[in-house]
């Protein structure tokens, strides 16, 4: 039986009233057990170091802990998938990084989600720059030298990283195909994985989170060659970076970004925007972070609606050096 309009416009306001006071109930209740924060490396390599530093105080903020779930397999796009599938509650989001929301839309042939649309956006938390290091005995000191040996020895030298689609992967992608080189890659399941190899001399290099390569270069074990950036960075003040190389505006620097899954409320998506601001402006936390060569956003970019923003903007300008490398993952 067809409902006169004026009653189907009534219960379709009704309907829609109820919607918005479940999801008002939902986040005052909103946490009410742990949390899992998901990270898409394995444990010990330098994004999940920051996913440790940022669930500590986060579980203060919430009243809840928050647990640090590795799922590095596919990188890292497995475990993005299932916070995309997970129920929209709150209780499964993921720190995201360059590599999972960026260049594996391009990198990979039949991504398992959509970036730009399978997510609620929460915030955008930091920027750290890539160290290109490599073994001790390499004979190059320095980024000149290092080019220099690698256009004759290309075809023979290996590369490491966290794993295919890494952002060690992609800045290391990046940073060959400016150089107009080809070098095998070798991938791993963490940072710490890639770096073992290399003190041991199974890889020639790889492209670090400044927290994995820092006390390596520090401790001598490792050749440290230049920071994949403009400009120098405070903690390794004394290394050129590919910009004074001459690598011209090159960087390769990474980013990371909290993401709930695709209509998840908006009340939760904000109270937890909320928790991890305020996580971000503790300066404890902000003390730690600068440790590992991490820099917390500005406030001015850190809104759900610049994330939504940003994510495509990264993904266009990660999809032309991909496709130049012709390197494409099934």
């Amino acid at each position: 039986m067809k409902l006169p309009r004026r009653k189907f416009l009534h219960l379709a306001a009704g309907a829609a009233a109820l919607i918005a006071l479940t999801s008002t109930t939902l986040a005052q209740d909103w946490p009410s057990r742990p949390v899992t924060m998901l990270v898409t490396v394995a444990a010990g390599g330098g994004l999940d170091v920051l996913a440790r530093i940022l669930a500590q105080r986060l579980s203060e903020l919430l009243g809840r802990q928050v647990i640090v779930e590795n799922d590095g397999r596919a990188g890292g796009m497995s475990g993005v998938a299932r916070v995309a599938k997970a129920v929209p509650d709150g209780y499964l989001f993921v720190l995201g990084s360059v590599g999972t929301f960026a260049a594996n839309q391009t990198l990979y042939k039949n991504p398992l989600y959509n970036a730009a649309t399978d997510f609620a956006p929460v915030t955008l938390v930091s920027e750290q720059p890539n160290v290109l290091v490599a073994r001790k005995d390499l004979p190059a000191s320095n980024l000149t030298e290092f080019v220099a040996y690698a256009k004759v020895h290309q075809a023979k030298m290996q590369y490491g990283s966290p794993g295919t689609g890494s952002s060690g992967h992609l800045a290391c992608l990046l940073f060959n195909g400016a150089l107009g080189i080809n070098v095998t890659h070798v991938p791993y399941r963490s940072g710490a994985q890639a770096m073992q190899d290399l003190l041991a001399g199974r890889i020639d290099y790889s492209c670090n989170f400044i927290v994995t390569a820092l006390p390596q270069i520090n401790g001598g074990t490792v050749n440290g060659l230049a920071t994949l950036m403009k400009e120098r960075t405070p903690l390794l003040a004394n290394l050129a970076s590919a910009h004074e190389h001459g690598l011209t505006n090159f960087d390769a620097s990474s980013w990371n970004a909290i993401f709930l899954p695709k209509g998840t409320p908006s009340a939760i998506t904000r109270k937890l925007h909320d928790a991890t601001v305020a996580t971000m402006d503790t300066p404890s936390v902000q003390e730690r972070l600068r440790e590992i060569g991490v820099t917390v956003v500005a406030p001015k970019r850190r809104s759900p609606e610049y994330l939504a923003k940003f994510v495509p903007a990264e993904i266009e300008k990660w999809a032309g050096p991909i496709k130049a490398s012709g390197v494409s993952m099934d």
